[in-house]
């Protein structure tokens, strides 16, 4: 379950839950296939965004970008790939949090420079567009946005600054590897960068490390990947992590490393909780390891008389299993999950849609039926679904629905590449957690404590996010009308700061 939007958000707009941050994929490898290669690091990707993929590939000559709106697998097919031929690629996955979910939008941007062409993809998300917008609009003439921007989001801009620097002196436009290390530093947030220009591939990682980012080794090549299951589904091996504040370079010279920042490492912990595949491994922790042992340390803080634990598929399935382990209470199937509903364009009838998560979860009534029941899922958001989830596996005669959660309560919004609700509308910033029980229906509710959840992880509690649990966010935050989603959309000229994206625009004023 997506937090508490998973099950229905393709089904009712209205009812997001947290939306995933991107994926980014890399790859320099002479004498591979590596529009392919990308194309499945993608699709290992996948989980990471679900609206737009795109692929861009060099030949030592040009670049080529193909992207479109919709999954990997359907935006791409034999015939695209053969045509993207070269030695170099990027490529990446999109969930937007700043800019329009729209093509123009999708992913590796594109930017001619004075030395060739640039091609970047993002995973994060900057805090400070409107000062990096700023920054592109005074760049020499025939260089800045002024020119040519179809793009209303941060990563355009970046591109943008990457492509249009020059030397203060002469004039001469700086090449992308020159021009990287005066950017990088202006730029504020979360954020992992795989670009590329005729002959280099190019990663950054922002100097809080935020965002994962991984290194891995081919035969003949290497990869940089947002997430180490996308370099096992290609045969890389993982060298290691790219270092927060580090550029990494990669052209027939080899790799080089720089670092433009000082490492001050904040790892996203809702990475550890959701975000990432549980086959993932984060800052050397296993994700799935992270997760069972939260359901261990959930059963320990917050027990229950119950017959049966069983999770909401798929992200609280691994919480669960430690649960019933540390607790002795049996470990069962209680819910079948259609993993195709939202893959489809057809649009669900009114009396279809009353049927809400039903669509995605059935309850196994057999299982269910007359039994005391543990529910073990990631987070809460809202509370709509797991209310209708509680209500549900009633209808199918559970006798008691005790709901535990392997995360904290959410009580702040994220500005760092996780689009949650407005914290208006986060359901743990207005009630206790007896109250949220009480309105979700269940018998008992109970949360992991943020010192547990962290201690899952084995990373130390200095080097995480721990924002949106405690609202303690590692980069001092703007003015809130400049953090909206849509902050770069225009209308007469004029930015609008839409109440959309990472938390609204207004966000730390609302109560």
């Amino acid at each position: 379950m997506r937090g508490d939007g998973r099950l229905s958000h393709d089904l009712d707009p209205r009812d997001q839950g947290p939306k995933d941050a991107c994926g980014v994929f890399g790859v320099w490898a002479p004498g591979e296939e590596v529009a392919k290669l990308t194309f499945f690091g993608l699709y290992a990707l996948q989980h990471r965004g679900q609206e737009s993929a795109g692929i861009a590939v060099s030949d030592g000559s040009k670049i080529l970008v193909f992207k479109d709106m919709g999954l990997v697998s359907q935006v791409f097919d034999e015939s695209s790939l053969g045509a993207l031929t070269g030695h170099i690629a990027v490529g990446h996955t999109r969930y937007s949090t700043t800019g329009a979910s729209t093509w123009e939008n999708a992913q590796p941007v594109f930017r001619a420079t004075g030395h060739g062409s640039l091609a970047l993809g993002h995973n994060g998300n900057l805090v400070n567009t409107a000062e990096l917008a700023e920054l592109a609009a005074a760049l020499p003439a025939g260089r800045g946005p002024r020119h040519r921007v179809a793009a209303t989001n941060d990563t355009d801009l970046v591109t943008v600054l990457l492509a249009g620097q020059t030397d203060a002196e002469t004039g001469r436009p700086l090449t992308v590897e020159e021009a990287a290390p005066r950017v990088l530093p202006q730029i504020k947030g979360a954020y992992t960068f795989v670009f590329m220009d005729e002959n280099t591939l190019y990663a950054a990682r922002d100097p809080h490390g935020i965002r994962p980012l991984v290194l891995g080794r081919l035969e003949r090549g290497w990869v940089v990947a947002s997430e180490t299951s996308a370099l096992d589904i290609v045969g890389a091996s993982v060298v290691r992590e790219v270092e927060p504040g580090e550029l990494i370079a990669v052209d027939e010279g080899g790799l080089r490393s720089t670092r433009f920042a000082e490492a001050k490492p904040r790892g996203c912990a809702f990475e550890y909780v959701y975000l990432a595949r549980p086959d993932t491994d984060i800052a050397g922790r296993n994700v799935y390891l992270s997760r069972v042992e939260m359901g261990r340390r959930l059963a320990a803080e917050a027990p229950a008389e119950a017959d049966l634990v069983i999770a909401t598929p798929e992200s609280g399935t691994p919480a669960a299993v430690g649960y019933a382990e540390a607790s002795g209470i049996p470990y069962g199937s209680g819910l079948v999950k259609n993993s195709y509903v939202g893959r489809t364009f057809i649009q669900p009838s009114q009396t279809i849609r009353q049927l809400g998560i039903r669509l995605k979860l059935n309850p196994l009534k057999e299982v269910i039926r007359g039994k005391r029941l543990v529910v073990v899922d990631d987070s809460i958001v809202r509370g709509n679904t797991q209310r209708a989830l509680v209500r549900m596996l009633r209808e199918a005669g559970a006798a008691e629905v005790h709901v535990r959660i392997s995360s904290p309560p959410i009580k702040w919004p994220c500005f760092l590449g996780i689009d949650f609700a407005t914290r208006a509308e986060l359901i743990a910033n207005g009630l206790s957690v007896e109250e949220i029980g009480t309105s979700l229906g269940a018998d008992s509710l109970a949360y992991i404590s943020l010192d547990g959840m962290i201690e899952a992880t084995t990373i130390p509690k200095a080097n995480l996010c721990r924002a949106c649990f405690d609202g303690d966010y590692p980069i001092e935050l703007p003015d809130p009308a400049l953090l909206g989603k849509d902050v770069l959309e225009q209308r007469d000229g004029h930015p609008l700061p839409l109440l959309t994206g990472p938390g609204a625009a207004d966000a730390l004023r609302r109560p």
